[in-house]
């Protein structure tokens, strides 16, 4: 039976527990290791999980160990474990690291673990937390197709997961899907702000704005066909929409949109330099 084992007990962590506990999987092959104890016993207590304010003790109980601590945690985590090997108090030569922190490449996360172990970067968004993620993987040369199986499963548990082919994806997975969620509520933002501007309340813009948007992620994913088709569907010649959409178009929506996205790729490449390299 897999076991797998949080260490870090955030949001992010919280998310994929409540997957893989809807999924199926036995809450007792869960353990959430988490310095301060209310977030990991809140975990305990709400799904039957277990948990321990010692990540080596969580290391030893799993297969798979989930780093989802902060990024500036992940190497001292990392050099705990592989001190722990060294003094064989745990083996960790048949276990796989998955890592959901941003910006700590396989290599850092080898460097600290002493050797080249099966490391899987994923880069998750926040509709994970309701079932709704996307996230992307990436596999280091140690990783066993039964171990991209495993992660897979995790990763499927809230949401939906694609391979990349090179490390260097996973930033511009950051700026499609790891960072995309605010795109949408800062746009989701000014429509309610001018919906209020027009004289809707705030109850009134916050559910006409979140309807609107909800239904048409929902058009995209129970339609296989174009975007731009379904665009193209709701758009009369001459009509509201084009004069809505011409006024996107000639102010530069498009460009603003790859400038944004190319900006959040620039600050993944700057953040993993900053990275400490233990």
């Amino acid at each position: 039976m897999i076991k797998i084992a949080f260490i870090g007990a955030g949001n992010m962590a919280r998310a994929i527990i409540i997957g893989l506990v809807k999924s199926g999987v036995a809450p007792q092959s869960i353990m959430v290791a988490n310095p301060s104890s209310q977030k990991r016993l809140a975990l305990a207590e709400d799904f039957g999980v277990q948990q321990t304010n010692d990540n080596i003790a969580a290391a030893e109980f799993a297969n798979v160990i989930v780093l989802s601590v902060k990024p500036h945690f992940i190497s001292d985590v990392c050099q705990q474990i592989a001190t722990a090997h060294v003094n064989k108090v745990i083996d960790i030569k048949d276990k796989t690291f998955i890592s959901v922190a941003a910006g700590t490449t396989v290599a850092q996360i080898q460097q600290a673990l002493n050797g080249n172990y099966p490391v899987i970067r994923v880069m998750p968004n926040t509709p994970s937390q309701v079932g709704l993620g996307m996230s992307g993987l990436f596999a280091s040369a140690e990783v066993s197709d039964a171990e991209k199986a495993v992660s897979e499963k995790l990763m499927n548990a809230v949401g939906k997961s694609i391979w990349l082919q090179t490390e260097a994806q996973i930033d511009d997975i950051i700026a499609v899907a790891g960072s995309a969620p605010a795109y949408f509520f800062l746009f989701m933002e000014a429509m309610e702000k001018q919906a209020q501007q027009l004289g809707f309340n705030a109850q009134e813009s916050r559910m006409l704005v979140e309807q609107t948007a909800l239904g048409a992620a929902q058009m995209v994913a129970q339609n296989n066909i174009p975007i731009s088709q379904l665009r193209e569907n709701v758009t009369s010649k001459g009509g509201t929409t084009q004069a809505a959409l011409k006024q996107f178009t000639d102010d530069g929506l498009e460009t603003l949109v790859a400038n944004a996205m190319n900006a959040a790729i620039m600050r993944a490449k700057e953040m993993a330099k900053l990275e400490p390299r233990n």
